[in-house]
């Protein structure tokens, strides 16, 4: 792909020389630097007109959110034909729906504002990876293609690397059908949690569905932030007999204090993939890499269908 160039934001770089290396484009060269009051500037050094451009970045804080926002439209003025934003983790998914009335609905505005993108003469795409919530996609407005990407290949190669004897589980059964879509691939049981809510920010577990006496347990969670439900999980699992307690997630939020959370409960180990940039918390043998999803797509969809 030598028409293409891969920009980044700041805390992407790595997930994005990953990327590049494998579909073989060019690295854009992006000068960065910021006023003693905070303000970014940005400068685009890459010569981009007529070419096709991928840019690479999480919506992990509303800062890196307006940083693929400029990128894009900047990609945009100077002439780009076709612009991809690969976000391996798209955030806001606390609120991602409107409970009460007079609620704000970041999920929903925050993809309106990157359907606002300058619309180059090839369109913009936008791929997403394991989202918390399938709807997501549809909040995205203005003819942008969205794709919903799943990196349920790399996370079968991932757990088949923990254990050989295991039941595969869940917090909750809010995530059971993608568990259990999950535990068909890899041939074995899945399990789910019974969770009973107390009040708006407290869960319990009343019990577990499957027989997990003397068995490894497996947890899959699509994210982990505080570790609470995940926590509240295996203390179920382990009660009902478990021998040891693994998780396994896509996108490792850890905010301050998770990880040491985690580690002082009954989980034995934690891997989580490289979509968000605190997944470094964790040893360098439990990140793995998902930059193959993304890439494959890529390659095998050079001209991105629509999609919602």
């Amino acid at each position: 792909m030598k028409n293409t160039f891969v920009f980044s934001t700041e805390k992407y770089a790595e997930l994005s020389k990953k990327i590049l290396k494998r579909i073989k484009a060019r690295p854009g060269e992006l000068e960065r630097k910021y006023f003693p009051d905070g303000e970014r500037y940005l400068r685009i050094n890459s010569s981009i007109l007529g070419k096709e451009i991928i840019i690479v970045g999480g919506t992990i804080s509303e800062s890196d959110t307006l940083e693929i926002y400029d990128l894009a439209c900047a990609c945009s003025k100077y002439g780009a034909k076709k612009i991809t934003l690969v976000i391996p983790f798209f955030g806001y998914s606390t609120m991602e729906r409107a409970i009460k009335t007079g609620e704000v609905v970041p999920a929903k505005t925050r993809a309106r504002l990157l359907s606002s993108i300058p619309k180059p003469t090839e369109g913009i795409s936008i791929l997403l990876l394991d989202l918390h919530s399938e709807g997501i996609p549809y909040y995205f407005e203005n003819d942008v293609n969205v794709f919903h990407l799943y990196s349920k290949p790399v996370l079968i190669k991932q757990i088949k690397k923990i254990s050989k004897d295991f039941v595969l589980a869940s917090t909750d059964a809010g995530r059971a059908k993608w568990v259990e879509s999950l535990a068909k691939d890899l041939n074995v049981h899945p399990a789910f949690a019974y969770k009973k809510r107390i009040n708006g920010s407290q869960t319990e577990i009343t019990g577990v569905n499957a027989d997990v006496l003397n068995k490894d347990v497996i947890i899959y969670d699509d994210m982990i932030r505080t570790g609470s439900s995940l926590i509240n999980a295996a203390k179920a699992y382990k009660k009902a007999g478990a021998k040891n307690i693994y998780a396994i997630t896509t996108h490792g939020v850890f905010p301050e204090g998770a990880i040491k959370k985690i580690n002082s409960s009954d989980i034995s180990c934690v891997l989580s993939s490289n979509s968000h940039p605190n997944s470094k918390q964790l040893d360098e043998k439990n990140i793995f890499d998902i930059s193959e999803i993304f890439a494959d797509f890529i390659l095998k969809n050079k001209n991105y269908p629509k999609s919602r």
